[in-house]
């Protein structure tokens, strides 16, 4: 497309009923840049004028049929030929005020034959110079409302940075206080541990210090620093997914014999949510996978089960489905509502609860869950009914996803 003026092929027409002054007119008229059009009648005339952009018309007055001053009439009624400019060109003597008439009909000029060949000339290259600034500031015209555009699009995506940005500053201050709140709990808990321990060893209270009394309080110390070290691990996982570097080490493992350790280790935390976890895996079920990652992932859900289960049985059953493997945990508790059971999968969301223990975590354990399943190439199914309980089913292929899908 031409952005200099001078580039454009400029249109003119001429109409007039006789060969001969079409034929000196369009000489006089010719000139590099610009294509002449002849018409020998109005509804000629017409017919081109709807088919191509002319940057000026010249009209002869006294034609047969439709003359001059009727086809500019028409012009000046239809919207596509309304701005083009007329010359009117006329044989008739200067005394019949043809003149008057034709600047009546919308002319902008009017030329007496014989013509004078400087004068048309000079003319008509005054409306070609017209033509091609009227195309040239339409083209700028354009170009600022486009530029309107890209700039309230560019506004419009700035608000939307400035509002994610916004989000994203609150979602830290609020994690940071979650973090805050969550690791001061444990560390409150061991710090008040010692300073009991302390005080009673300077009054010299022994009997505080059998060693049924230090295994007690070594279990209390040990869950407070695993509840730290699980918060600490969590943030280290999303830390490593959002720089593409969580590590994965498939080996050949028995998934079934995997579940049976992870619930025998989570034995006394179900014995403390006075829950019983019953174990379904009747076969061994072997596989590549990644043995720390899916026990981090039966951890986590078992975990979830325990908190939201209410002392409920929490069942784990390990199986096969066609030629994928199966891991499911069954609990009995709140439940999840329908809304809510994507947005548990993202970071920092937790299930709502009006208790404070259930609400506690930094809502990352099932984001991750659901990374490291996805890494095996693999996904996780929720059903879930409010107040019946919810099934979390992890289903896996035996053989893990090749380097370009995992990317």
């Amino acid at each position: 497309m031409p952005t200099d003026p001078s580039e454009i092929e400029t249109k003119l027409l001429i109409v007039d009923d006789l060969d001969e002054n079409l034929i000196a007119l369009e000489a006089l008229i010719r000139d590099p840049g610009r294509r002449v059009f002849q018409a020998r009648s109005g509804d000629e005339a017409l017919a081109l004028m709807l088919e191509h952009e002319f940057a000026l018309a010249v009209l002869d007055v006294q034609m047969p049929g439709m003359n001059g001053f009727e086809l500019a009439e028409l012009m000046r009624g239809t919207e596509r030929t309304r701005t083009i400019p007329i010359i009117f060109v006329s044989a008739a003597g200067r005394e019949l005020n043809y003149a008057f008439q034709g600047y009546e009909s919308g002319a902008v000029d009017f030329l007496h034959k014989p013509l004078d060949a400087h004068m048309v000339r000079s003319k008509v290259s005054v409306f070609v110079e017209l033509y091609h600034s009227r195309m040239a500031l339409q083209r700028e015209m354009d170009a600022l409302a486009t530029l309107h555009r890209e700039q309230q699009a560019l506004v419009a995506e700035l608000r939307e940075a400035r509002a994610d940005l916004e989000r994203a500053v609150r979602m830290r201050d609020d994690f940071m206080s979650m973090v805050s709140h969550e690791l001061r709990t444990p560390l409150n808990t061991l710090y008040l541990e010692t300073q009991v321990r302390k005080m009673h060893l300077a009054r010299g209270h022994m009997f505080f210090f059998t060693p049924e009394r230090l295994k007690e309080t070594a279990e209390r110390d040990q869950r407070q620093i695993q509840a730290m070290v699980r918060l600490i691990d969590d943030l280290l996982d999303v830390t490593r997914m959002r720089n593409g570097r969580l590590s994965m080490s498939p080996q050949a493992f028995d998934l079934s014999a995997m579940a049976a350790r992870v619930v025998a280790a989570l034995a006394q935390q179900a014995e403390a949510a006075g829950a019983a976890i019953h174990l379904e895996a009747p076969e061994p079920l072997t596989g590549v996978w990644d043995e720390f990652r899916l026990e981090q992932v039966l951890t986590n859900l078992l975990t979830n089960a325990l908190r939201y289960g209410g002392g409920k049985p929490v069942d784990v059953n390990v199986g096969l489905r066609g030629e994928e493997a199966v891991m499911s945990v069954r609990d009995r508790g709140i439940g999840i509502a329908p809304e809510d059971q994507a947005r548990i999968f993202q970071q920092f969301e937790r299930a709502e609860s009006g208790r404070r223990e259930v609400a506690s975590g930094l809502g990352l354990g099932l984001f991750i869950t659901q990374q490291i399943v996805q890494g095996h190439g693999g996904r996780i199914e929720l059903e879930s009914t409010p107040g019946e309980g919810s099934t979390f089913r992890v289903v896996l292929p035996f053989e893990p996803p090749s380097a370009e899908d995992a990317a």
